[in-house]
């Protein structure tokens, strides 16, 4: 079978597609051949060796995949041969087969494209794990997205309306804002020419936002938290501005806000029953068609460096996905 390879840590360009042996499926395992996997950014680190999983050389990227069962190993009763299915893992998908444990696949209806399942996964999923599962987040309320336009930036944006939230999208560009209410965003804030803080302050009438999905850190986390309303929740996902802010906990006491971790990966290992309850969530809008995931760029296993380069040069409006 064909595989993407990290032999060494470096850039896209130093990834390898090669041929390697085939897995057979263990006990509890199934082995799946991808149809489809999506990058997110943290691949681009976990190839030079900047992420916090360092994987044992060689390895493929990718940690969110769609297929279909090849093969079922011992004690596996809930999958057959022929299922589709869709799927989690760390790193290791961008390849034509995989073995995966039975317990981390979900079933994938007929009707949904694999390329669309592939790039549901992570960002998706981490955003309904945040509003659901932590914020509680409730039709009517409104949220703030910090990164509005990126990964998980956009499907805050888009899970948040389908959700019945009133959207006030937050980014560094018109054109990244435009992108964001093409998403389901009612307003929007510039905070490289706007103060983040009495803009979404204005915004509410001078109440103050429900709900802050903050992906960005650095210097905005505190002017976001600065306005939350009255028992706002704050919702701490990542820092992709490189910083981790320092928040000064009296603003906590005074607004009688939560400041609330969102560890998506630690939640699924956790709570497995709640995360496929998520993915099937999920899945059901997909169908409905309340939930229309924007693919960015579809590519062959070959380019997948090509496919990374835009990741890491934040040229990406939507899912990278990678088919086979």
């Amino acid at each position: 079978m064909k595989a993407c390879l990290c032999k060494s840590f470096g850039p896209p360009s130093s990834l390898v597609v090669e041929d390697i042996a085939a897995p057979d499926a263990g006990l509890g395992e199934v082995v799946v051949r991808v149809k489809a996997c999506a990058l997110n950014f943290f691949d681009t680190l976990i190839i030079k060796g900047k992420y916090q999983y360092k994987p044992e050389m060689p390895f493929s990227p990718s940690a969110e995949f769609s297929g279909i069962v090849e093969q079922v190993g011992e004690n596996v009763t809930a999958f057959t041969p022929g299922d589709r299915v869709m799927g989690y893992m760390r790193w290791g998908a961008a390849r034509e087969l995989i073995a995966v444990p039975a317990m981390d696949l979900v079933p994938l209806p007929e009707e949904i494209p694999f390329e669309t399942a592939a790039g549901l996964i992570v960002t998706y999923g981490t955003t309904l794990h945040a509003y659901r599962d932590r914020a509680n987040l409730k039709s009517g309320e409104t949220v703030a997205v910090l990164g509005a336009s990126g990964g998980v930036g956009q499907a805050a944006v888009e899970i948040a309306s389908v959700m019945g939230a009133k959207v006030i999208a937050c980014a560094s560009s018109e054109e990244k804002l435009a992108f964001a209410r093409t998403l389901g965003a009612e307003l929007t804030v510039d905070y490289s020419r706007q103060p983040l803080k009495e803009s979404l302050k204005d915004l509410t009438g001078g109440t103050g936002v429900d709900v802050v999905y903050d992906p960005v850190g650095g210097d905005l986390s505190e002017q976001a938290l600065r306005a939350t309303a009255w028992e706002g929740r704050f919702l701490v996902i990542g820092f992709a501005a490189g910083d981790i802010p320092r928040i000064p906990l009296n603003i906590v006491m005074l607004k009688g806000c939560d400041v609330m971790g969102v560890f998506w990966g630690a939640a699924i290992d956790r709570d497995p029953e709640g995360h496929r309850k998520n993915m099937h969530q999920l899945l059901a809008w997909v169908q409905e068609g309340k939930l229309k995931p924007h693919i960015h760029g579809t590519y062959p296993l070959e380019d997948i460096g090509a496919a990374l380069d835009e990741i890491a040069a934040r040229r990406v409006r939507g899912k990278v996905i990678v088919t086979m």
